[in-house]
C-alpha cells in the first residue's frame, strides 16, 4: 500500500508537473472545449497513448522493480519487461507524448517548443546522469540491456 502511496505522490508532484501543470501554465489558461477534428483528434490520441503509456511503466516499476521512478526510492531490480522490451526511457516517451498531445489539442506553437526543450534536458538528464547511475547499480545486466534495446527509438528486435 505505502508503494502506491509513494507512486501516486511522486506522478502528481513530478510528471504531472512535467506533463500537465506547466504546458497549462503555458497555454495561458483553462482547457476550451474541443474543436472537433483531425488535430483534435489527434492530441486527443496522443494525450491518452501518454498517459496510458506512463501508467504502464509505472506498474512496472512498482509491480516487477518493487519502487518508483522518483530517484530516492528507484526500483531495487532493473526493470527490462514489458515497454521497456520496446525502448529504454518508455516513461519519458510517454510523458513527451502527454506534452506534444497539449500542443496538438490546443495549437500551441509554445508548447512545441516546451515539448522540444524538455527533450532536450531529458536527454541530457539520461546520458549524463542516469545512465551512468544504472551502469554503476546493475553493472553487466544494463550494459547488455543497453545493447539490445534503443534509447528513445523502439527496437524492433532484440538479439
Amino acid at each position: 500500500m505505502w508503494l502506491l502511496v509513494k507512486n501516486i505522490l511522486f506522478t502528481v508532484l513530478v510528471p504531472a508537473a512535467v506533463g500537465v501543470y506547466v504546458p497549462l501554465w503555458i497555454a495561458g489558461g483553462p482547457i476550451p472545449p474541443p474543436a472537433w477534428g483531425w488535430r483534435t483528434l489527434a492530441g486527443v490520441c496522443l494525450l491518452t497513448v501518454g498517459a496510458a503509456g506512463y501508467v504502464w511503466c509505472q506498474s512496472w516499476f512498482a509491480i516487477f522493480g518493487r519502487g518508483t521512478p522518483a530517484p530516492i526510492d528507484p526500483p531495487r531490480r532493473l526493470v527490462i519487461r514489458g515497454p521497456y522490451q520496446v525502448v529504454r526511457n518508455p516513461m519519458y516517451v510517454s510523458v513527451l507524448l502527454v506534452v506534444l498531445g497539449w500542443s496538438v489539442y490546443l495549437r500551441s506553437s509554445p508548447l512545441l517548443l516546451y515539448a522540444g526543450a524538455l527533450w532536450v534536458v531529458l536527454h541530457t538528464f539520461v546520458v549524463v546522469i542516469e545512465e551512468p547511475s544504472l551502469r554503476r547499480r546493475f553493472g553487466d545486466a544494463y550494459v547488455q540491456y543497453c545493447r539490445n534495446v534503443r534509447r528513445w527509438m523502439p527496437t524492433t528486435h532484440r538479439s
